[in-house]
């Protein structure tokens, strides 16, 4: 295999690696779950940096760059895509430039972790994202469906503004629906009628508006529980849509996935995973998802996604 030089002046957000030759399959192995100690996002995709170092020093490098304007230190792993990295950046190292769109490196995050066997379904649900992908190889990606219209990070942020939580929605609504009745409110589960894999959410956003509005006018404002009870209700919703359809994915994916897979911000939501979760062993396939830290955009998937498509093709052209 091609081994990867991972250089970087940014923290997660990224989608170029380079890569160099002879990269060793303990790659593969070396990420284990159980090393998310650390307390923070940052700090767990850090640990896995250093560990991923340790198993392979000759190949890859971790070290402080500066600091970020929070004062956290900026290592030096990948390459950011937004405009802070220069194609004379990458020729001064003497190294190649390889390109990785970020929800390739999603969707082939269950390789990195639990070293995952092709074929496998992929649910990839973020907050600018909601799609099925039948993942067959570095560069396979066959799409069976997704979201018409908002994707479901999106929904809950929008959701959270509308109910006064604060952001980013997906964890402040996962918390406040602890305390609420998911029952009090029978918001729709939009496409459900519909054949095949595609979701909206933009009808269930407009629906908690209307309820929020009604529930504001008889009783001129929310309470806590209303806040709760709201959470509640539109997470069950998103839940029951995401479950349902990942059943019509895994009945009509060709050819048969071993595994069903989840990436994405929105993945790290509880109810979600334990729904997919459910859905899996319905069908008897291995249910995958990523670590917390690795659900965000972070450096680790983009390394390995180059790692992994420098296989199939030759470097980009940096001119």
């Amino acid at each position: 295999m091609k081994r990867v030089f991972v250089l970087a002046l940014a923290l997660f957000l990224s989608t170029v690696a380079f890569a160099a030759d002879d990269f060793p399959e303990e790659w593969l192995t070396v990420a284990e779950k159980s090393d998310f100690r650390a307390t923070s996002t940052y700090d767990q995709t850090m640990v896995y940096l250093y560990r991923l170092e340790a198993a392979a020093p000759e190949l890859i490098r971790v070290t402080d760059f500066g600091r970020s304007g929070q004062g956290r230190p900026l290592p030096l792993v990948i390459v950011s895509a937004d405009g802070a990295f220069t194609p004379e950046s990458a020729a001064a190292t003497g190294k190649p430039l390889y390109g990785v769109n970020h929800l390739a490196g999603h969707a082939l995050t269950p390789r990195l972790t639990d070293d995952v066997a092709y074929p496998y379904l992929m649910l990839l649900v973020s907050g600018g994202h909601c799609q099925f992908l039948i993942v067959t190889g570095p560069d396979g990606f066959t799409r069976m469906g997704g979201t018409i219209d908002d994707a479901p990070g999106e929904a809950f942020d929008k959701i959270a503004r509308l109910i006064s939580l604060p952001q980013p929605g997906g964890p402040a609504i996962e918390q406040t629906a602890k305390s609420g009745d998911p029952k009090r409110f029978a918001f729709p589960r939009p496409l459900m009628g519909r054949p095949g894999c595609d979701m909206s959410f933009s009808g269930l956003k407009t629906a908690v508006l209307r309820t929020r509005d009604a529930v504001v006018a008889e009783k001129s404002g929310l309470t806590r529980q209303d806040q709760s009870d709201l959470a509640a209700s539109f997470q069950a919703a998103v839940v029951d849509v995401l479950a349902e359809k990942s059943r019509r994915a895994l009945k009509s994916a060709n050819p048969r996935p071993t595994s069903f897979c989840v990436a994405g911000g929105v993945a790290a939501n509880a109810a979600i995973r334990a729904a997919l979760q459910a859905v899996a062993a319905e069908f008897d396939v291995q249910f995958i998802a990523p670590p917390l830290a690795l659900c965000t955009d972070n450096a680790a998937m983009i390394a390995f996604a180059a790692i992994e498509q420098s296989e199939l093709r030759g470097p980009d052209d940096m001119t």
